[in-house]
């Protein structure tokens, strides 16, 4: 493993006005008086609710979904009463209550390799402003990136992971993400991750890969798209779980193509797709707008 250190990254979402704004997940059961006794406990706190997206499956039994973003002064120092006082409403209405500071980022480490048009996406809407993360990492089983990295002022580290055996890879990889991550995402790590990494790395993991009708798996996805003579070309954002590229989604899209693109026209323009569904996705989940529910997602967006 060799690493690169640079100068810290500047952080992304600094002038998004959150310095005083939280955000309040809650899901559970559909059940009366759900939105006014949560509502209740922000009011009495004399926090001012700014946004508010709420989802019912089954308005008869169902499950219920919401996001509240709310803002209130001297955020930092009172969320630990908000907490305390939201365990009244969870307990009488059998509730998840998640409630977060959106002053501070979530930290995001970018896994990659050779190729780089994800990657570099990711890293310049970082700079731009455009993704409220931090972004403490960015490894790959390759070094091809370190030196464009290194521009954005990203720390590089190169953890090689060649032949069957990934074992040593994923416990480096282990060890640089303990405690310094809250998310990664796999911005086309061509590397498949075992379940005992998914189960240790304890942080939710977002992939990015190209989604065509038909599929079309392993090498050279896009020669054989040309061949079946498809019409689209698409891309699809999705947490990891043990089952490879079945987990919950949280973005899709698609382009039109015709008999005559390339297959290297079709591979820039699935590259242009994946770029945007997952620039997407890392800001809705950066954001709290997805939320998960088994294999199936509620995204606010």
């Amino acid at each position: 493993m060799t690493a690169t250190q640079a100068a810290p990254a500047r952080t992304a979402g600094k002038g998004r006005g959150t310095d005083h704004q939280a955000s309040l997940i809650v899901q559970g059961d559909d059940t009366t008086g759900v939105v006014a006794g949560v509502a209740s406990v922000l009011a009495r706190h004399g926090a001012n609710i700014v946004a508010l997206d709420q989802y019912s499956d089954n308005p008869q039994g169902g499950s219920f979904f919401q996001r509240t973003v709310f803002s209130l002064d001297g955020l930092q120092a009172r969320l630990p009463e908000l907490r305390a006082d939201l365990d009244e409403p969870a307990a009488k209405y059998g509730l998840t209550c998640t409630l977060r500071d959106l002053s501070v980022p979530k930290r995001m480490a970018v896994f990659a390799s050779r190729s780089d048009h994800c990657l570099l996406d990711l890293l310049w809407r970082h700079r731009q402003g455009q993704l409220p993360v931090s972004i403490p990492m960015v490894i790959s089983n390759h070094p091809d990136v370190a030196e464009e990295v290194r521009n954005f002022g990203i720390p590089f580290f190169h953890v090689p992971s060649a032949g069957t055996d990934k074992s040593a890879a994923e416990a480096e990889h282990l060890r640089l993400l303990k405690d310094n991550v809250d998310f990664v995402v796999l911005a086309r790590y061509m590397q498949i991750l075992s379940p005992g990494f998914i189960e240790q790395a304890g942080v939710p993991i977002v992939n990015i890969h190209h989604s065509f009708l038909p599929a079309f798996i392993g090498a050279g996805p896009y020669a054989k798209a040309k061949e079946r003579g498809v019409k689209l070309v698409g891309a699809t954002a999705h947490y990891v779980t043990e089952d490879l590229d079945e987990g919950p989604i949280i973005e899709q899209d698609v382009v039109r193509v015709t008999h005559a693109d390339t297959t290297a026209d079709l591979a820039r323009r699935g590259a242009d797709v994946e770029r945007a569904v997952l620039s997407r996705a890392v800001l809705w989940h950066a954001e709290d707008r997805v939320i998960r529910d088994g294999n199936h997602t509620i995204v606010f967006a």
